[in-house]
């Protein structure tokens, strides 16, 4: 299996169960890691063979600009599921953090691998 990867992908979402992050959009930072064979891209030059990774991170700022997510969890699930199911993945692992969110922490997240079974 190869890999694509998008790392330290920004997108905005609401994110959270306080009243705040229910109303306010925050920036949230997200790695992916989309297992996938590129051997016929490889073969043929061609982005048609292949999981087009810009196509992904459009369809992930406009999927999460109109969604809210409780939880960081929840959001990990939504974007392995529309890897797996929309883009063809075989198996993903899905990296999401927010930013900033405490005091002496850069960075608080979860990450999570799916696949597809056989």
């Amino acid at each position: 299996m190869d890999i694509i990867f998008i790392d330290e992908l920004r997108l905005s979402t609401l994110i959270g169960i306080y009243p705040r992050e229910r109303a306010v959009p925050q920036t949230v930072e997200m790695s992916l890691q989309i297992g996938t064979s590129t051997a016929s891209a490889g073969a043929s030059d061609d982005i048609v063979d292949t999981i087009d990774y810009a196509v992904v991170v459009e369809r992930l700022r406009s999927e999460l600009a109109t969604q809210h997510f409780n939880l960081l969890e929840k959001l990990a699930e939504y974007v392995a599921g529309l890897l797996i199911e929309q883009f063809g993945a075989r198996w993903v692992r899905v990296s999401i953090a927010k930013l900033g969110m405490m005091r002496g922490v850069k960075r608080v997240g979860v990450i999570i691998e799916r696949g597809v079974r056989e």
